[in-house]
């Protein structure tokens, strides 16, 4: 796949809630790098385990009411992708409203890197 297949097929898959399976699309080597570091965890997650295991984290400790997706936008052998979140922290019970961007970078048919941009953490 190229590019625009991959990034139109990652949209297709977050828009239907299965970002699980998106990780199909993934190098086993890719590099996932948080805007900062979740509580007690690494801003930098390297290899198809890591960043699957970071996102299971996520699910378990967010409630989500409502996500939407948009893009993709290509430029080469990246692509931007936006995602809204209305969720609530189990923990500690916020309900918060994220806007984040994530740029994606592909290489061989596969996402090697991707990259979150968004407000709050630090």
């Amino acid at each position: 796949m190229n590019t625009i297949e991959i990034a139109t097929k990652l949209v297709e898959l977050c828009k239907q809630g299965k970002n699980s399976e998106a990780k199909a699309l993934y190098a086993a080597d890719a590099v996932s790098v948080e805007a900062f570091a979740p509580p007690g965890g690494q801003q930098e997650a390297r290899g198809l385990a890591a960043i699957q295991a970071k996102g299971e984290w996520w699910s378990a400790n967010h409630e989500i009411h409502s996500a939407s997706v948009t893009g993709p936008w290509p430029h080469g052998d990246r692509f931007i992708v936006g995602f809204q979140y209305d969720v609530t922290n189990k923990p500690s019970g916020q309900r918060m409203k994220m806007d984040e961007v994530g740029l994606f970078t592909v290489k061989n048919g596969k996402i090697i890197r991707e990259e979150f941009f968004y407000a709050g953490g630090a």
